[in-house]
């Protein structure tokens, strides 16, 4: 099945949302400012999605082959054991509020607008779970992304074998990059498989950082022990 591109994503800024997110007071000295600002930003956002369905040809030790790519990950191999379909993806924020002009120095402007394109995210990705749910008829979705959790669970080297499973589509039709460190350009942007599951699943419980800003599940030790199996890395 050839990739599917989601383009016609809505996006609402809610500033009661953008003023938690920046930790700003409503009535404080730079409120309007940066409501002005966040809503220039907004205006022009195109948060989009693209994803292909993918079969599990081949399993080893501790890779698994998808669709002719072999990834190597003992975490990806333990967690797929009993997968036979999943959903290769990546959404985005969309390359244009990188186009609003901010002020060279002002931080709390960037910041800003680095928070809005963080939204629009969070808008691409529940966009693109409902969808998947109601066009495969799917339950409960859990996700593996490469460069995820601790360094060892799914490295993120293999963000390019990743993109590979697109050819040239994902920068083609959505705009999203990968710089030579294989980090994504737009920097709010997400890549990985999308699985069937009954059992809740976040990578933030395979990773040690404890005071990750990002963190939404704590860590498991036990389930360390079942996925990776290796020893933790050193605090």
């Amino acid at each position: 099945m050839p990739p599917v591109v989601l383009d016609q994503i809505k996006f609402e800024l809610e500033p009661e949302v953008l003023f938690k997110r920046l930790h700003l007071d409503p009535e404080g000295e730079y409120a309007a400012e940066m409501v002005a600002l966040a809503k220039r930003v907004a205006a022009v956002a195109r948060p989009k999605a693209i994803y292909r369905v993918a079969y599990i040809q081949d399993r080893g030790e501790d890779t698994v082959t998808i669709e002719g790519v072999r990834f190597t990950s003992r975490t990806l191999r333990a967690t797929l054991a009993e997968v036979e379909r999943v959903f290769a993806y990546v959404a985005t924020c969309g390359t244009e509020m990188d186009e609003v002009p901010v002020p060279e120095g002002d931080f709390l402007g960037e910041f800003c607008r680095d928070t809005v394109k963080e939204l629009a995210l969070g808008a691409a990705t529940a966009f693109l779970t409902a969808h998947l749910k109601e066009r495969y008829s799917l339950g409960k979705l859990a996700a593996m992304h490469p460069g995820s959790g601790d360094a060892i669970v799914w490295p993120i080297q293999q963000q390019r074998p990743f993109f590979s499973l697109f050819g040239d589509q994902v920068e083609a039709r959505i705009g999203v990059r990968l710089t030579p460190t294989f980090l994504m350009i737009p920097n709010k942007s997400v890549s990985g498989l999308f699985y069937p599951t009954e059992v809740d699943f976040m990578t933030c419980q395979l990773c040690h950082r404890e005071r990750c800003p990002h963190r939404r599940a704590p860590f498991d030790a036990d389930l360390w022990e079942q996925r990776v199996g290796a020893t933790a890395p050193a605090a």
